[in-house]
């Protein structure tokens, strides 16, 4: 911002538009300069690893189990070896809340790190799509004149084997998402069954990896800037406080041109070569300050570093820091707000790790057969019709049984003595109480039945019994 005579006028024009974007309105295609340095390494390593684990996942067991299955269309859940059915919403809903108040304090704190390091569109798009491109149609500028150049025998081959194999890969991924849905065994027996058996399920799958190959062989970065809604909220969590990648401008301003070895200039850091604004994925100049648009890949704090060794000047003119570390040098990270956050995560963490804790293995649903009165047994004694449902949330077959606590009184199953009850599975049949008129009070009587498994109580199910106004 300046002033004036007139009023105040906004110099930060970047903000009023994206970098991939021109004036027109068409799209401004990235050609990002091939990344280098300690930062694009550390980062390479530490996504083969995340790879690694995506792609074992859905292979991974635990006690003989996936250790992750999200079956949304037949509602079976699995994580880390757990069974999670759809009574455990309560659940999958705390979980959720204390994640995207996890993302939240993250964010307050860090920025976008993990849209750089972690998120699966940066690490596929920048570890695995982008050093293939790398590798077939060469850095930046060679990319740039490839597609200028009309189309030749040279260019239809790279284009056609860079598109191939992103298509493949697309499709890999594809089939990897789809054994975390239906589980490796399934996906195995789809592979190895003739296509013909499975023309729907192949339909969909080439769709999924059309939508994959059009993400990371066109759509790209737009995913992040345009798509994505975590970036957005920058805006709202970030503050002065907030560790991101920033261009110290303390130090590197005024820009301009300095020589190896000379210590004296009225110029700062900076040497204005563009190299940080070249090697961006998203093609942004971050010595313009936070931008909506940045990643926090730290490619271009690698760029900055190797341009400071060459010049003998201190790495680190682009660093992860926050503003007030750059302008007050205060290196504090917690502030209230985020000792706040930290509260209510802490809080959060702990009444879901206890209600995890305390998660029953078995849960059963007894509710009176709806439609059906009360049947007079004889002249003392009256009888109600029930419903039992048993979710086994284990994966041990169980034989259940059933026992009437309280009050006294007679209960049977309609199927036999006991119910089996299979790993993982659930059972349904229906019951009878009876009652002596002394124990019945009026219309509605409290009535307790315990769920028993060779005979030890598993749970404890309240319900009414239904008799004759009094």
């Amino acid at each position: 911002m300046q002033q004036s005579n007139g009023p105040i006028k906004d110099t930060e024009k970047f903000r009023d538009t994206i970098g991939t974007v021109d004036a027109s309105g068409k799209r401004i295609w990235i050609y990002p300069k091939k990344p280098a340095g300690r930062y694009y390494n550390a980062r390479t390593v530490f996504s083969w690893v995340l790879l690694a684990l995506l792609f074992a996942g859905p292979f991974l067991r635990l006690n003989g189990q996936p250790l992750i299955l999200l079956n949304v269309v037949e509602r079976k859940f699995i994580l880390f070896g757990l069974a999670f059915w759809p009574q455990d919403f309560h659940l999958f809903a705390l979980a959720a809340l204390t994640f995207i108040v996890f993302i939240i304090l993250f964010t307050v704190v860090f920025g976008r790190v993990f849209c750089g390091w972690a998120c699966p569109q940066t690490v596929f798009l920048e570890m695995v799509f982008r050093k293939i491109e790398y590798f077939i149609e060469g850095d930046a500028n060679q990319q740039r004149k490839l597609n200028a150049a009309p189309w030749t025998k040279d260019k239809i081959l790279k284009k056609g084997s860079k598109w191939i194999v992103f298509y493949a890969l697309a499709f890999l991924i594809g089939n990897t998402f789809l054994a975390y849905i239906i589980g490796s065994e399934q996906l195995w027996e789809i592979i190895t069954d003739p296509p013909s058996e499975h023309i729907a399920g192949l339909t969909a799958m080439i769709i999924f990896s059309t939508v994959f190959f059009f993400v990371f062989a066109w759509f790209r970065e737009q995913a992040c800037i345009i798509v994505c809604p975590y970036g957005r909220l920058q805006g709202v969590l970030l503050d002065q406080n907030s560790v991101v990648v920033s261009y110290d401008f303390e130090r590197g301003e005024p820009r301009g041109k300095k020589k190896r070895g000379v210590t004296e200039s009225s110029f700062g850091d900076c040497v204005d070569c563009h190299l940080c604004v070249q090697v961006c994925p998203t093609g942004i100049d971050i010595r313009n300050g936070t931008q909506l648009e940045c990643v926090n890949c730290t490619a271009c704090m690698d760029a900055c570093d190797a341009v400071m060794d060459k010049i003998d000047r201190p790495r680190g003119l682009i660093r992860y820091a926050s503003y007030n570390n750059i302008v007050n040098k205060v290196k504090g990270i917690f502030t209230n707000r985020v000792k706040g956050y930290i509260v209510v995560l802490a809080a959060l963490l702990s009444v879901l790790v206890f209600m995890m804790s305390t998660r029953v293995p078995i849960e059963a649903t007894i509710l009176r057969t709806p439609g059906v009165m009360y049947r007079q047994v004889n002249a003392n004694h009256i009888a109600n019709l029930y419903n039992i449902q048993v979710i086994n949330k284990s994966f041990d077959a169980r034989e259940i049984a059933v026992r009437l606590k309280s009050p006294d009184g007679e209960i049977k199953l309609v199927s036999g003595e006991s119910l089996d009850l299979p790993a993982d599975g659930l059972v349904e049949s229906a019951l009878w109480v009876t009652l002596e008129d002394k124990h019945i009070n009026g219309i509605s009587t409290p009535l307790e039945i315990e769920v028993l498994s060779d005979g030890e109580p598993l749970e404890l199910v309240k319900t009414n019994f239904a008799g004759p106004r009094q």
